[in-house]
């Protein structure tokens, strides 16, 4: 039978989803062809009516080392490689999908790769995982809606904090942050991930729909918004730089 992703694994275990990055030999990093799978996945995923929780995990030794540098390399400039990035709205349909969602973490979750799993509503990490937002140090902002993201898990100094060091969080210290919800051992990972999302399944869908809205409307600036001043504002200070 011929593969549907070349860049995840998708399984259907009852009413969970379970996606997987699938690009181990570098770091499950994102490139054109990945964001397309995933963007094709969670369409599909939304499609499914039976499918109430969605897993998000990362094959072999990472989460995900965020973006595929390479695609920087082969593009006229830094700033028309981002643009292409931002073609198709992958993270704003991670963040509109209707099933809840929960980022397994393991291992690196580094720039795109943290930004990924902040956008979804759970955050389980290993032991062993590593979050960080290295793009300030590379002359860019976070692209992934981490802006946004981060300072309404973790707060306003703590988010700034991150983005502007660029420092390395291990899982307890992203733990005392807000970053993640609970930390087990690597061989828990995925016992912990598939508890979580069956306690969720088990929910009435419509009712984790309207709860997950009104947690988000809390905040006084709509996410949208904000993604879209992120977008800008990232492209504009690429465009100074280049």
């Amino acid at each position: 039978m011929t593969r549907p992703y070349r860049t995840i694994r998708f399984a259907a275990r009852g009413p969970i989803a379970i996606v997987t990055l699938d690009r181990p030999k570098v770091l499950n990093a994102y490139d054109v062809a990945m964001r397309d799978d995933l963007f094709a996945v969670l369409s599909a995923v939304d499609d499914d009516p039976t499918l109430r929780v969605l897993v998000l995990r990362g094959a072999g030794r990472a989460f995900s080392a965020g973006g595929d540098l390479t695609e920087f390399g082969s593009a006229p400039s830094p700033v028309v490689a981002r643009a292409v990035r931002f073609q198709r709205d992958v993270w704003g349909r991670l963040l509109a999908v209707r099933a809840a969602t929960i980022a397994a973490v393991h291992g690196p979750a580094v720039g795109g790769g943290m930004e990924m799993a902040l956008l979804c509503d759970v955050r389980i990490a290993a032991t062993s995982a590593r979050f960080a937002l290295p793009e300030t140090g590379l002359g860019m902002i976070p692209g992934v809606a981490g802006t946004q993201t981060l300072p309404r898990a973790a707060g306003l100094s703590r988010a700034l904090d991150v983005t502007l060091t660029g420092r390395v969080l291990d899982a307890r210290a992203a733990l005392r942050a807000g970053l993640v919800h609970r930390v087990v051992s690597p061989s828990q990972l995925g016992a912990a991930a598939a508890s979580l999302a069956r306690r969720l399944a088990a929910l009435e869908p419509a009712r984790v729909q309207a709860l997950r809205r009104c947690v988000r409307a809390a905040f006084d600036a709509p996410l949208a918004s904000g993604l879209a001043l992120e977008r800008r504002l990232g492209l504009g200070l690429e465009a100074l730089g280049s």
